[in-house]
């Protein structure tokens, strides 16, 4: 290599380091209190300043990611000398084997980023060095030598997956766990628990609801649903007079698809807020239509931020859940209706209807309750009582629908408050040929209609295309013969869980039994 290109390089890596330097925080020892631009300077400070050879400790404890993660942090908890870690006897159960050492003891440490399966990489490296070049630039391994790299490599893929396993499950155990807890809390016979005042969720608590909008699947699964998709782009298209020279709120903007639909539609300005991490891929998926001059994306709770205007003319929002309501989003889209919409100003969607119907589907209800009265020869009836506290939600077959339909709430977007939320309504369900019903459904009906010159409106209803809502299911304890032409009467309450706000309790009166289901 000639002077020159040595000198490039130098420039180059001079670049990148200062480049490292402003993107990466600082790095603290260990054992001492000096710091390090990389990761990589401070283990090899540690190897000369302290004996601290990582390469040897991983290889001696058999250090993997989690265990290496433990050790720092074990390490910067107690305090303890670096003559301490490399005298601990091999084999030895290791003091950071406690699931407590997985919190972090700085915050953001730049150590528990490191890589330390990369020194098998190093150490592999090291090992063909040692191997004998031909002179086709290809490279001699002894058998040994290939048996050895060969058995670390499937060793390195066999603990990927099972972290990849435990990780899982681990998921779903908290999952369940939570779902009985619920339960648990809110199964009260005499009802008092359905008192009790509701509480606000901690940050903690709400910032789980926001992640879990940060995977990919849950966004590609709405946009794939062409029913919700391109009902709000025909009515943006449609309706251009609406967004021609205005300033747009998109509340829960996502993947920014509603904030680039009104940005096409003529807006002046879109502001796109959202809380979970997929308005980073958002602001990404901006650009790259060129809307940025367009589209500006805020991250952070609405109710939390100051937008960058005091006042828009739109708000638009996808801020249905099942059973409309689950998930309360609506409540973040009145506030920001009462405080940032214009007099005048107009909610899209406007009008949304919510709606049961009786079902009889005796093949379905006895799968799900019948099951119980006999398991591989065994009685299981008490858990009938614990799939009765818990609707489905389901694709209704249209054929199994035996009754006439009863609408039980109307929302108008404009002037609904918070409160008008929780409801009780009497309903009416007139059936349409002699069958029993086994279960009530429930749909709803979104209306964007509103100074429209052209009105959109789509159903999630069991006889329209399906949506990614599908439909709600309550399975009745004992199913009801009906009679062509004959109703059955009822009343329906909806309120929020007292538990967890954001989840709802359902409960049905109908002939004289009270029946409780949970929409969570």
């Amino acid at each position: 290599m000639s002077s020159g290109e040595e000198d490039n390089d130098d420039m180059w890596q001079e670049c990148e380091d200062e480049g490292n330097e402003m993107d990466t925080p600082a790095t603290t020892c260990l054992f001492c209190n000096d710091m390090a631009s990389c990761a990589d300077e401070i283990w090899r400070h540690c190897d000369k300043m302290h004996g601290f050879n990582l390469a040897g400790i991983k290889e001696k404890h058999d250090l993997d990611c989690i265990s290496f993660i433990k050790m720092v942090n074990y390490i910067r908890s107690k305090t303890v000398s670096s003559t301490s870690i490399v005298n601990l006897a091999e084999g030895s159960n290791a003091p950071w084997e406690g699931d407590e050492f997985m919190m972090p003891v700085i915050p953001d440490d730049p150590l528990l980023l490191y890589d330390i399966e990369s020194l098998e990489e190093n150490t592999g490296a090291s090992a063909a060095a040692t191997c004998t070049p031909n002179n086709d630039d290809t490279v001699s391994l002894s058998t040994q030598a290939y048996q050895e790299l060969l058995h670390r490599l499937q060793e390195t893929e066999q603990k990927a997956s099972l972290m990849e396993q435990q990780l899982s499950r681990a998921l779903e155990d908290l999952g369940t766990t939570k779902s009985v807890a619920q339960k648990i809390l809110m199964s009260s016979s005499d009802g008092s628990l359905d008192k009790l005042p509701l509480q606000k969720m901690s940050e903690d608590e709400d910032q789980a609801y926001f992640d879990s909008y940060g995977h990919y699947g849950i966004h590609e699964e709405m946009l794939k649903d062409k029913v919700r998709t391109e009902s709000y782009r025909d009515f943006m298209y449609d309706n251009k007079h609406i967004f021609t020279d205005k300033v747009v709120l998109d509340v829960g903007c996502g993947t920014g698809i509603l904030s680039m639909f009104a940005a096409k539609a003529g807006a002046k300005q879109v502001i796109g807020v959202d809380q979970s991490d997929i308005i980073h891929q958002a602001i990404d998926i901006v650009r790259e239509n060129g809307l940025s001059n367009v589209i500006t994306l805020v991250k952070g709770r609405l109710e939390d931020i100051d937008l960058p205007v005091d006042k828009v003319d739109v708000i638009i929002s996808e801020w249905m859940g099942y059973f409309l309501l689950f998930e309360s989003m609506l409540d973040t889209v009145l506030y920001a209706r009462d405080k940032y919409l214009i007099p005048g100003g107009i909610v899209y969607p406007d009008l949304c209807t919510l709606s049961l119907a009786a079902l009889a589907d005796q093949e379905s209800h006895s799968s799900r309750i019948a099951f119980w009265e006999d398991v591989y020869g065994f009685k299981m009836s008490c858990m009938k009582t614990c799939v009765l506290e818990e609707c489905s939600v389901e694709y209704a077959k249209a054929e199994c629908v035996m009754s006439s339909a009863a609408m039980i709430k109307c929302i108008d977007v404009s002037s609904v408050n918070i409160k008008d939320l929780e409801f009780s309504s009497e309903f009416k369900l007139e059936a349409l040929r002699d069958d029993i019903c086994t279960s009530i459904i429930a749909y709803f009906d979104i209306i964007f209609e509103k100074n429209c010159t052209k009105t959109v409106m789509f159903s999630t209803g069991p006889g329209s295309e399906k949506t990614h809502w599908k439909q709600t299911v309550f399975p009745l304890r004992k199913p009801i013969a009906l009679k062509k032409g004959t109703c059955l009467h009822g009343k329906v309450s909806c309120s929020r869980n007292a538990k967890d706000t954001r989840s709802l309790v359902v409960t049905f009166n109908i002939d004289g039994e009270r029946i409780k289901y949970f929409v969570n």
